[in-house]
């Protein structure tokens, strides 16, 4: 018999048995793993992207007065001197530890070791807690230069500047958790008037130091800013000093530019810092009121806090554009260095008078 013919008896046979494989109970349990695999696979990457979405939102403002007398109601206490600045500080910490996916910094699973963003306002909210802790340590809670540091602050201090992303043993969450118990017995024994060795000291010195590290700090902020789009700029490291010197040699121009990938952490950082400082500006606006109004600086502080606000304004955006300076499209890193900037200038005169004022 041709060959020909020989193949089309089989075929019968051939489908008949492709029909049993098909309907084979084991074939279709193979079928159905893969199937579930693959369904419980995009599953997990939605439910990781809805999560990574919702850990992103930045958390909301707060009301520094309100917030004072909230505590001080809860604790039957009275809102003195010192006391806004105190419960602004421990509100901060309280929501970087407690806001929607706890802290993310030293964060080893998904979605938070994907995530980026958020991280990067934890670090720079983070850098301004500490900044404040230790003007409270060194300065606001000491009578004079040679005062004896507060032991409460002298403990929540170098908690807060522990290791920002260890996660084990000890973790960073349990050290800031420390950090926030002791500032949370600073503000009682603050508000006791039973415990005076506990004090703030509403002086203009105090205020001037601590605006001295906050102006440097909006200054380098600006500057990696500036530097999304890459630029040449004049190596001023030595000038207006006559006579100084630097350890090594450097151009008399310098190349700045932020790498492309980190063009969003550092307007994140630049985010996460204003929120933290704004805050604290304006619980120095309540605590520091009456230096303030004696120097006439209030009206300069409220400068540097309107412009921070504007660094908080919604983005209408997805993504951080990146866009030439006077280009098609948006370049969101200038637009926070100019809110910036502008504060740190209004810095500046604010720290002038209170000194000269």
């Amino acid at each position: 018999m041709p060959p020909m013919f020989r193949r089309v008896l089989r075929a019968p046979g051939r489908l008949a048995a492709a029909i049993g494989r098909s309907f084979n109970p084991v074939v279709w349990r193979r079928r159905g793993l893969i199937a579930g695999s693959a369904t419980a696979l995009v599953a997990l990457v939605i439910a990781i992207g809805v999560l990574g979405w919702w850990w992103s939102t930045e958390p909301a403002a707060f009301d520094v007065r309100a917030n004072a007398e909230t505590m001080a109601k809860e604790n039957g206490e009275q809102v003195v001197t010192g006391y806004v600045t105190t419960a602004t500080l421990i509100r901060a910490v309280d929501t970087l530890l407690h806001k929607p996916g706890g802290y993310l910094y030293n964060d080893m699973l998904p979605p938070g070791v994907l995530m980026d963003n958020m991280p990067s306002w934890e670090y720079g909210a983070l850098v301004q807690m500490r900044d404040l802790a230790r003007a409270m340590r060194n300065e606001m809670s000491r009578s004079q230069s040679q005062g004896r540091e507060d032991p409460d602050l002298a403990q929540a201090e170098p908690r807060l500047n522990f290791n920002a992303n260890s996660w084990l043993f000890p973790s960073t969450e349990s050290e800031y958790k420390d950090a926030l118990n002791y500032l949370r017995s600073y503000r009682d024994r603050l508000a006791d008037p039973d415990q005076p060795d506990a004090q703030f000291y509403a002086r203009a010195d105090n205020l001037r130091a601590w605006l001295e590290i906050v102006e440097k700090r909006l200054g380098g902020i600006a500057q990696r800013l500036s530097a999304s789009v890459g630029e040449w700029r004049v190596n001023t490291d030595l000038a207006n000093s006559p006579g100084a010197k630097q350890s090594t040699p450097t151009s008399n121009e310098v190349h700045a530019q932020t790498p492309w990938l980190q063009i969003d952490n550092e307007f994140y950082h630049a985010r996460g810092a204003c929120w933290a400082l704004l805050h604290f500006l304006r619980a120095a606006r309540v605590d520091f009121s009456d230096v303030l109004d004696d120097k006439h600086a209030g009206a300069s502080l409220d400068q540097v806090i309107r412009a921070l606000e504007a660094t908080q304004r919604p983005m209408g955006s997805p993504i951080v554009l990146n866009g030439g300076g006077f280009g098609l499209f948006a370049n969101h890193s200038l637009v926070m260095a100019s809110y910036i900037s502008r504060a740190d200038a209004a810095l500046i005169d604010l720290r002038r008078l209170l000194q000269e004022g």
